[in-house]
């Protein structure tokens, strides 16, 4: 696995294959081990998932870990390896730093795929119930600093109850090795507080509707939503499917299949098939 120096820490990474740039970028509180049996199934191409600053392998430089901190790191990564009209693919916090990378790189992609990702800023009605109270607990000062930094429930619960079969007991091990401690957690409580929830935090919002801007336009670019069904946990059900579909230039919809929040543990061939299809249909492999 590769590491990078990057800013005033280091990046780690895997990397397989060459050609045309694929990008994988996972969201909260993962790391390049969710990719692990999706990229098998993508074929040709250069094939990069880094592990995003304070999380899996990468640096913990002491910083407040906000969405700017994320994209400013994430942006010195790909300038150090130089990369170029690539093909990003993100979950979660990773699908919305592909999007607010691509509206500001706009000559430097040439498609996004996305599944289970922040596409829009959300009102707090647009939660169910347990998902409400569940923000709320995490966002109250004390309350969430014993659920996730003290418990450290964020984690376990994601690659157990984020999922439709949890996950073997090796990759959740190794989900966790990053947050040993109260401190290395940070990143997980900070991304955790900074859904875009009625209104806030307000320089978020801002920058989300910012690249909502560039996704209703920009129908040179091939973008793919992946949806799923079966599980409470999901983000992107079919109203917020709707509304990719009504707002996202160029958007193509796969469905695959039956899975949590964390689909690429529940749906890893059905992913890289329908990643792998969309790429060939719009012959991205071959473009330069």
């Amino acid at each position: 696995m590769p590491e990078m120096r990057v800013l005033d820490s280091t990046m780690h990474y895997e990397e397989s294959g060459s050609g045309a740039a694929f990008v994988f970028l996972h969201g909260n509180p993962s790391s390049s081990h969710l990719w692990r049996n999706v990229l098998p199934g993508i074929g040709s191409g250069r094939l990069l998932a880094p592990d995003l600053i304070g999380m899996g392998r990468s640096g913990k430089p002491d910083i407040a870990y906000r969405f700017a901190d994320h994209a400013r790191y994430l942006d010195a990564w790909f300038d150090a390896l130089a990369l170029d009209r690539v093909i990003l693919v993100g979950h979660d916090w990773g699908g919305a730093l592909a999007f607010d990378w691509a509206s500001r790189h706009r000559d430097r992609v040439l498609g996004i795929a996305f599944l289970e990702s922040i596409v829009k800023p959300m009102a707090w009605e647009d939660l169910s119930a347990p998902a409400r109270e569940r923000a709320e607990a995490i966002r109250a000062a004390g309350t969430g600093e014993e659920m996730v930094l003290d418990q450290n429930l964020f984690v376990r619960q994601a690659f157990t109850g984020g999922v439709l079969s949890p996950v073997a007991t090796d990759d959740l091990e190794t989900f966790l090795a990053p947050f040993p401690t109260r401190d290395s957690r940070r990143p997980v409580l900070a991304w955790a507080r900074q859904t875009p929830l009625g209104g806030e935090p307000a320089e978020l919002v801002a920058r989300v509707e910012a690249y909502d801007a560039w996704l209703a336009k920009s129908a040179d670019v091939p973008k793919l939503l992946m949806t799923f069904e079966g599980s409470p946990t999901l983000l992107i059900g079919p109203d917020m499917a709707r509304w990719c579909e009504a707002h996202i230039a160029a958007l193509e919809t796969a469905h695959c299949g039956a899975a949590g929040h964390h689909a690429p543990e529940d749906r890893p061939a059905e992913i890289a098939a329908a990643v792998s299809s969309w790429a060939d249909r719009h012959e991205l492999r071959q473009a330069r």
